[in-house]
């Protein structure tokens, strides 16, 4: 029953590679503009938006770590995750439940983020705004697979007892 429902077009799973391309787009961006500090941000100064603010702040690394490149990674691991479900029999069976508590700790992070963004550095990042959006539509694509998994680890459990 889980390949039928991977194997349509539009499946969580495959919804999710296809947002996740875009979110490792924009991390790679932001990885990028925190590497090179010499390159300008690609964004509108004003009022409200201030990218360099933004990635120039207290809160733009962790211990040193540019939190751009913890984004592209956590990308690239749930990216990882989902290619190899159906190659490798352990992911086969536990990938589900691994991206999803990955991608919730990312949720969290992002909100956490936004919040900053919006009451401490009182400036925005278009670009980390777009990567927090997309956070959010694989962690709730996640959160659907999670369900459907355990649905599925349920009625294979009822069949075993019966």
């Amino acid at each position: 029953m889980e390949k039928a429902k991977n194997s349509s077009l539009f499946s969580a799973r495959n919804s999710s590679f296809v947002v996740l391309l875009f979110a490792i787009g924009v991390s790679g961006y932001l990885s990028y503009l925190k590497f090179d500090t010499s390159v300008q941000p690609a964004c509108s100064v004003g009022e409200v938006f201030d990218c360099g603010t933004v990635l120039n702040s207290v809160y733009s690394e962790i211990q040193g770590v540019p939190i751009a490149y913890l984004g592209l990674a956590v990308n690239l691991i749930v990216f990882a995750l989902l290619f190899l479900e159906p190659r490798v029999k352990f992911f086969a069976q536990w990938s589900v439940p691994l991206a999803f508590g990955i991608l919730l700790f990312a949720f969290l992070f992002s909100m956490y983020l936004i919040y900053v963004q919006a009451f401490l550095i009182t400036k925005y990042c278009p670009w980390c705004l777009s990567h927090e959006a997309f956070v959010t539509i694989v962690f709730l694509l996640s959160l659907k697979r999670l369900v459907d998994w355990m649905d599925t680890d349920e009625s294979a459990i009822e069949q075993v007892s019966n």
